[in-house]
């Protein structure tokens, strides 16, 4: 049986891949920063003993996420996003385990995206996050891998799922309030990732030897718009669609109004909610071999609403 050592295995995504692997048959230890480890866990600061751990697959996904209000000082960005990958990925490179991942973001390669993102585009992050994001991606790629070992860095676009507590939630609740959506006048496309294609595609790349050390990009096979997730919303809250189509300088005249007074609406939520955002998964899908994940964009979308309303 492979063991696996996962960083953030109690976040949202750590805590659904623990479990799928698990239901795999692989052994799970958790990275932690406790002072008193319990079983199955081992302390980032006696990352030395992974040197001699049996472990064969090392998850990183321990991370500062972007903050929406703006708050967090930049170097705190690379001092977790960068510090805390370049001394994990040290240490893989002196242990036995063969296969290391790395949860990067779409956001190390571009904020905003003209067309269709795939790995051939040159790098050029804004924010502090994807910034750190990249250096880490940078400092991974300049190490000379030894013999038998694989690395893969996967750029995920926005992870869904039951227990998720990000924008998506919250628009789940701005319309199970009732409350008109009144961003209907974008017209935009996103794509998304639901956990369980997520799940899926890590399980197959830690299965073997088969797939080349590379950067990739993850999401769902389909891109949606917002106006279509709100009514994939409504209609599994068994509601008729309340869409606005209010005028977008007055959107965003009010986003700008809702940064000074730190209200729900602000200009980094009004972009997330309407802006293209479009990912490839083809070079991953052809890595794996596989013509298309498990479950349709729609269909994971309405579990994961699902969940919500349960």
């Amino acid at each position: 049986m492979s063991n696996v050592l996962i960083s953030g295995a109690s976040g949202f995504v750590g805590r659904n891949l623990s479990a799928h692997l698990a239901n795999l048959g692989y052994g799970i230890t958790k990275l932690v920063r406790s002072n008193q480890p319990g079983n199955n866990e081992l302390l980032w600061s006696e990352l030395d003993k992974l040197i001699t751990a049996d472990v064969d697959v090392i998850i990183h996904l321990a991370g500062k996420a972007h903050d929406l209000k703006n708050t967090s000082k930049p170097q705190e960005y690379f001092d977790v996003n960068t510090g805390l990958t370049t001394q994990l990925f040290d240490n893989f490179l002196k242990s036995k385990a063969t296969h290391f991942i790395y949860f990067s973001s779409v956001k190390a390669a571009a904020d905003t995206v003209d067309g269709v993102l795939t790995e051939t585009v040159k790098p050029n992050p804004h924010t502090p996050y994807g910034k750190s994001k990249l250096k880490a991606e940078e400092y991974i790629s300049d190490q000379q891998l030894p013999a038998g070992k694989f690395v893969y860095i996967i750029r995920p676009c926005m992870i869904h799922g039951q227990g998720n507590k990000g924008n998506l939630n919250l628009l789940y609740k701005f319309v199970s309030k009732g409350i008109p959506y009144p961003l209907a006048a974008f017209e935009n496309r996103r794509s998304f990732l639901y956990i369980e294609n997520l799940n899926f595609i890590i399980g197959l790349l830690i299965k073997g030897n088969t797939v080349p050390s590379g950067i990739y990009n993850v999401a769902d096979d389909a891109s949606l718009s917002t106006v279509e997730v709100v009514t994939i919303i409504s209609q599994t809250l068994n509601r008729k669609p309340n869409l606005w189509f209010v005028n977008r300088a007055v959107l965003k005249f009010a986003a700008t109004i809702g940064d000074k007074l730190r209200l729900p609406l602000n200009s980094e939520r009004l972009k997330k909610l309407t802006e293209n955002y479009v990912v490839s998964n083809q070079k991953i899908k052809d890595a794996l071999q596989v013509a298309n994940l498990p479950f349709k964009t729609q269909d994971g979308l309405k579990k994961t609403i699902e969940s919500f309303n349960n």
